[in-house]
């Protein structure tokens, strides 16, 4: 647990930056994630929820634009890995191992980033249009971050 799902909100994180964090604050705010007493205990405030929450939406609408960069482009790349590694640091933060969740997160964000990257532009052949494959991801990223959230 200490590796895997932090490892596995990296993935999210690769493929919405801030999907992650939202995720993680979800769930600390419901209460299936023990964060009280730890840095991240903030992360359950329904400030965190909120900005968080707007944080997410604002970037599946402006993910649809023809002019936003590619997520592999060192800034876009940098922020999917800062997102995982503070995303899986908070989830490691829960079961005492906030390191080894920062380096599993970061590491996720890396493989969801090039793997979400490569997922799409097949999807995107395949279904000759962008929009849709882009929509399939937004999806994969919600549940997989909800079902990592509750999965705790």
């Amino acid at each position: 647990m200490a590796v895997i799902v932090p490892f596995l909100i990296g993935v999210v994180a690769g493929l919405r930056t801030m999907t992650a964090p939202a995720a993680i604050a979800w769930a600390g705010w419901l209460g299936w994630l023990e964060l009280a007493g730890t840095w991240a205990a903030f992360l359950a405030s329904p400030w965190a929820v909120g900005i968080l929450s707007a944080l997410a939406l604002g970037e599946f609408v402006t993910d649809q634009l023809p002019s936003t960069p590619s997520r592999k482009v060192p800034v876009q790349l940098a922020g999917r890995v800062a997102s995982g590694a503070f995303s899986g640091a908070a989830l490691g933060a829960a079961v005492d191992a906030p390191l080894l969740g920062f380096v599993a997160g970061a590491v996720g964000a890396v493989a969801g980033a090039y793997g979400g990257a490569t997922a799409r532009a097949r999807m995107s052949a395949a279904l000759s249009r962008p929009r849709p494959a882009a929509l399939i991801e937004d999806a994969v990223a919600i549940v997989a971050g909800l079902a990592l959230a509750a999965a705790l």
